[in-house]
């Protein structure tokens, strides 16, 4: 199995890269969302790995994190989600925006991929519900605080600040995207966080 490739990313296509590996070219097929993270054409790469072997076809698709080939390992998973279908939902939706999506029971937004309709997007939220961990977003406090009871009352005050933006009209899924965008601390009020928060949505 290919864990990973690493080395000079020689040519972009439409929907892959080729990445020469000591003289060996390597198709691989990614993402839209890892194609406009990626170096310029000519400086080193090293994309995480999914090797999809086929009867008439053997294929590589890659990620710059991961956290992004963890997440479209789960992807492909479902019942109904190929290896491309899965790659489609990464280039329309973040890992993190996936999740929040998944928590929302968002399937509008999931559905927005291409090739994805809307009962696949829902059985998607069925069957990645326990699997996609919200809290890998909403927790990431800096490791420098000291008390749990700090991260934990960061998480509580982020679940209120998204509740009472979804009682203002706003999408479960763009409201915890906006209120992930603030930066909070032991200081920060609901109120702080509402405002900050606000400020993401409407600009």
């Amino acid at each position: 199995m290919i864990s990973y490739v690493r080395g000079e990313l020689v040519a972009v296509e439409e929907d892959k890269v080729i990445v020469d590996v000591q003289g060996v070219g390597y198709g691989v097929y990614i993402s839209a969302h890892t194609m406009g993270m990626l170096p310029a054409v000519g400086e080193e790469v090293r994309l995480h790995t999914y090797l999809n072997v086929r009867e008439d076809a053997m294929q590589l698709f890659g990620f710059l994190t991961r956290d992004d080939l963890k997440v479209f390992k789960l992807l492909i998973g479902v019942s109904g989600i190929g290896p491309k279908g899965g790659l489609n939902i990464l280039s329309q939706l973040s890992p993190d925006e996936l999740r929040f999506a998944v928590m929302a029971n968002d399937a509008k937004t999931i559905a927005s991929a291409p090739g994805i309709g809307k009962k696949t997007a829902e059985k998607l939220i069925i069957e990645l519900k326990d699997k996609l961990n919200i809290e890998d977003v909403l927790n990431k406090v800096d490791d420098s605080q000291e008390s749990s009871h700090i991260s934990t009352g960061i998480n509580e005050m982020q679940t209120e600040a998204i509740q009472a933006l979804v009682a203002l009209g706003y999408g479960n899924a763009e409201s915890m995207k906006a209120v992930k965008k603030v930066t909070v601390n032991e200081n920060t009020t609901v109120e702080d966080l509402l405002k900050e928060a606000l400020k993401h949505i409407m600009f």
